[in-house]
């Protein structure tokens, strides 16, 4: 670690003895209404938090199934895994991030010979863990680096499982973050997945999970299907959807008579890398209508703040709730 970023032995050591308790607190609202708290670490947490990441917690396996976090997946790769099913069941974790503890690290990392020693294991767990003031207990942090990536190791049992139980009823599953998709040819296939999924939280020893029944929802194809901020079309398309598509559209014709500023460019460019990658030939449909240069110029500008891209999708929110 003292390598990786250039700090001594004695000050890395010092930082992950400090850092459960080294966190700024803030709140932003949620899509569906309400707040959520953000807990962002120090900047010299952070450092070492992404350290630890590179060095370790990237070496370990992650479920196929675990579509979130991962840097050749997308919210479009998630979409298609189900593109072409009947019907579709999406179930939610409630306080995902805060519920993975720091008990459930320990277990992992003894079960799989993680790290050499338990001395390790506890530094390791003071870095990756915040303990919230009032708290008697470490969690995965909202805003830490660290937590998407051992969310995702410590749910692989979960998901292993799961994917083996759903594919008995011929049900295609994957999780992005604490979404969780379950999709088949019939709606039959689907009706005992929730019981199992159930099942599963409560008898694996970690972590320790529980669902948001406000978020379990049931869909065939007679009605709008969409996972994870996109739409499955009845042909087993993905796409953005119509009313995304009003929107771009109305706001590259806006561009093209001059009358967006910096930001609202940006947005748009951003919106337009986003098409690319799940539905291209509406680009093309763009391109025809409002001219290849238009749309090549309002791309470049997207690029150069990429930032833009997930707030103006508004496909999901941060995870961890």
């Amino acid at each position: 670690m003292a390598i990786e970023t250039g700090l001594s032995e004695v000050i890395v050591h010092r930082i992950m003895q400090t850092a459960p308790h080294r966190y700024k607190q803030y709140t932003i609202s949620k899509r569906s209404g309400g707040k959520r708290l953000i807990s962002q670490p120090a900047t010299e947490v952070k450092l070492l938090q992404r350290a630890f990441v590179d060095l370790y917690l990237s070496k370990l396996p992650v479920h196929p199934a675990a579509m979130a976090y991962r840097t050749s997946l997308s919210i479009s790769d998630n979409a298609k895994a189900h593109a072409g099913s009947g019907s579709i069941l999406k179930m939610d974790f409630r306080d995902f991030f805060p519920s993975i503890r720091k008990a459930s690290w320990m277990t992992y990392c003894a079960e799989f010979s993680i790290l050499d020693n338990s001395f390790e294991r506890e530094l390791s767990a003071s870095l990756l863990f915040q303990r919230p003031t009032g708290s008697h207990g470490m969690q995965l942090a909202i805003g830490a680096p660290s937590s998407p990536a051992l969310s995702n190791l410590l749910l692989f049992q979960f998901d292993e499982i799961i994917s083996a139980e759903a594919a008995k009823d011929k049900v295609k599953y994957t999780r992005y973050a604490d979404d969780l998709t379950f999709s088949a040819d019939r709606s039959w296939n689907l009706v005992d997945i929730e019981r199992t999924v159930k099942r599963v939280l409560r008898e694996i020893a970690y972590p320790r999970l529980r669902l948001n029944p406000d978020k379990t929802i049931h869909v065939t194809k007679k009605f709008c299907r969409n996972v994870t901020g996109l739409i499955l079309a009845n042909d087993g398309r993905v796409t953005i959807g119509k009313k995304r598509k009003r929107t771009i559209h109305a706001a590259t014709h806006a561009a093209s008579q001059g009358r967006l500023d910096d930001r609202q460019l940006q947005k748009l460019g951003g919106m337009l890398a986003f098409v690319k990658s799940v539905e291209p030939a509406f680009l093309d449909v763009l391109r025809r209508r409002y001219g290849f240069e238009t749309i090549m110029k309002l791309q470049t500008i997207g690029a150069k703040d990429r930032r833009n891209l997930r707030p103006q999708i508004d496909a999901v929110e941060i995870s961890g709730g």
